[in-house]
């Protein structure tokens, strides 16, 4: 059985800021931006690999979600601790210049980890964890 990552969903408050970060910051490809109503789906991914994307969603658009929910979730995204995603490079160090001369918000400079790997940390405009790690 071969089983890949299609999709990993993430969520943006300002789909206008998200999209300049994922596609001028960190050079993704947009794929997808759909929008219904007062919302947008921005789908993006790496250039390299077509099959593995990122949809870039708004917060708890599903209609099941009460309106404490919707306050706790969108409470846990402006604290940055509701979402993030682990990123790869073999040049992690040229990575992490072009994104911090590009103004992205750096929470932990490459540094290697005691659990084996050296990565480095980005909050995206909503406030996400963007890890990057050093591919092997």
């Amino acid at each position: 059985m071969d089983i890949t990552i299609h999709y990993a969903f993430l969520p943006q408050t300002d789909p206008d800021a998200a999209l300049a970060f994922y596609r001028d910051t960190l050079g993704f490809e947009v794929r997808n931006d759909v929008g219904y109503e007062d919302m947008r789906w921005i789908t993006v991914g790496p250039p390299n690999q077509p099959a593995t994307s990122i949809v870039l969603q708004p917060p708890a658009a599903d209609p099941g979600i009460t309106e404490d929910e919707r306050r706790t979730i969108l409470e846990l995204i402006a604290k940055g601790s509701y979402a993030g995603v682990t990123l790869a490079t073999d040049d992690l160090d040229g990575l992490f210049e072009r994104l911090q001369a590009r103004g992205a918000d750096v929470v932990q400079e490459p540094t290697d980890q005691p659990y084996g790997v050296r990565d480095c940390a980005f909050r995206d405009p909503t406030g996400n964890l963007i890890r990057i790690n050093q591919a092997g």
